[in-house]
Formats: C-alpha cells, structure tokens, sequence
C-alpha cells in the first residue's frame, strides 16, 4: 500500500513539475565592432549585458568579432544575432548582410571637425591644398570619413588636393603642434578632451587652436539584429531598451572608452535615408558602392 501511495505521488510530482514553464531563458549572441577580445568587451559592456539579460529575459552572450568584417559575415551565417556598430559600418551591413535596425544610439556633438594651428596660415580648407592633413584610423567614421566629407563640402577633393596620413589621434595631436602637418581631423569630443587636456597640463591655451570646418552632426550609432533573428524578438529586444532606458545607459557609461556615449538616448525610429551622409563619405573615399569596410 505504501509503495503504491509513493508511487502514485512521484507520478503527481513528475507531471507537475512537467507542466512548469521552463527556468532556461534563450540566449542571444551580441557583438561590438570596435572591440577585439572577450575581455575588452566584458571591460566596456559587461555591465549592459547583465542589464539587458534583466530586462528582456534573455541571456546574453558575448562574441569577440577581430574586426568589422566578422562581424558582418557573423550576422549572415548567424553566427551572432545582434551587433552595435556605427554609422559607417550600418551601411556595409544594411547592404551585406540585410541586417535589421533595433534602436540607435544617440550621441550629442558627435560630427567631424579639422583643425588647424590659430597662428597658422591655414585659416580655411582651400589653404589647405597642397598640404599634409592627420586624420585617425581608415574606415573610422569620425575620425576619417567625417573629416574627408568635410573637407568635401568646403569645396576640396581631399585624395587629389592635399595628403591624408593615417595615425593614432595622440599622435596626429602632437604632429599638429611642432607643425608637422597643416591640419587635423577628428572627432568634436576628442578635440575637446585633447584640448583640456592641454591645458590642464600647462601646455597650450584652446585659443592656440583653430576649428576652420566642421560636419553636420553624424547619423547615430546602432543595434543591429541579424535577418535570421524574429521579428518577435527584435522588438522585445527594443521595447525593453527604450522602457529601460536610464538603467541601460548607466550601464554602458561604467565602461571607459563608452564615455563617448555621455547624454545618449535611445532612438527608436531609424530612417535608412538618415545615412545617406555616409554613403556620400564611402564615395569621397573612393569606395561608391560601399560593400566594403576601407581598412579592413
């Protein structure tokens, strides 16, 4: 009699148990572009992972991509479901990998300046031709691209009338002071850290330094889900960023070299024409069908 009760109460055990939503949550595989090695990634994002496990149930694992190449050819064998990258590289992945937008993110004074020596000759970007002009790394949207298409604008062709070099921004920093090269160009917010940093270490003065062109502000940075991925899960992914969105931001800010997305907010409605702009630097570069990351 007893072994039948105990019996009988496993089998009630075993189908109760059974009908209990399972306690695994779905994993998502998430990317960053400009980060290289699963220790840079949890040093910047480890803080947003955890925030946005919480918030939308999903565990969220991360995937080390070795540059912006990986990362979209990870997005088309769905190797990775969603990516945050940036303007220049949503071009090449709208195009490559027809990958979906889930929100962006927005940056305040984020747009391309060149800069030049205030006691310098150069106080216009027509002075500039013939001359040496630093920028950052090739294929950098702020750093490279933005700078081209803003010496485009102010009516030059920067591969024809003056020579871009390529390198590190403390570099290009102080080859524009011993007057190296006639100009920089760079992010806005990097110009301004260089120049408080300066002063702060009893070097220059900002009115040692010149802005002689600027671009309009640039398109945001972007979450991007892989086209494989449901749109069911895109927008929980979505609604649980924007209804976060305080949470999420303080996340990211803990993460030293995310101190570029200080007073960001999240964007739901991304138009795809919003980055036409870049299209036109992929052209000034050289590279009209931008199918391809300059750089890589």
């Amino acid at each position: 009699m007893l072994k039948t009760w105990l019996h009988n109460a496993s089998l009630a055990l075993v189908v109760f148990f059974s009908a209990l939503p399972s306690v695994h949550a779905e994993t998502i595989r998430l990317a960053v572009t400009d980060l290289v090695g699963l220790e840079e990634l949890q040093r910047e994002f480890g803080e947003f992972r955890s925030v946005l496990s919480e918030v939308t149930g999903f565990d969220v694992e991360f995937l080390p991509v070795t540059n912006r190449t990986a990362a979209v050819e990870a997005l088309r064998f769905e190797k990775v479901d969603f990516v945050l990258t940036g303007p220049a590289e949503y071009v090449v992945m709208q195009k490559r990998a027809n990958a979906k937008v889930v929100v962006g993110f927005s940056r305040p004074d984020y747009f391309a300046v060149i800069v030049a020596m205030a006691d310098s000759p150069y106080r216009s970007v027509a002075d500039l031709e013939g001359q040496k002009v630093a920028m950052g790394s090739v294929g950098s949207t702020s750093k490279h691209l933005g700078p081209i298409q803003a010496l485009a604008d102010a009516g030059v062709d920067p591969l024809e009338d003056m020579r871009v070099i390529h390198t590190k921004v403390p570099v290009m920093w102080e080859s524009l002071k011993r007057g190296d090269v006639a100009a920089i160009g760079m992010n806005h917010l990097n110009f301004l850290t260089l120049r408080e940093n300066e002063m702060r270490s009893g070097g220059m003065q900002p009115g040692a330094f010149r802005v002689i062109a600027r671009g309009p502000d640039l398109p945001n940075d972007l979450l991007m889900a892989g086209q494989h991925v449901d749109q069911k899960t895109v927008e929980r992914v979505r609604d649980a960023i924007v209804e976060n969105s305080d949470a999420l931001v303080g996340a990211i800010l803990t993460g030293e070299d995310n101190r570029k997305y200080t007073g960001m907010r999240f964007i739901r409605s991304i138009q795809d024409s919003d980055y036409n702009y870049v299209r036109s630097m992929y052209a000034t570069a050289g590279f009209p069908e931008y199918s391809d990351f300059i750089g890589d």
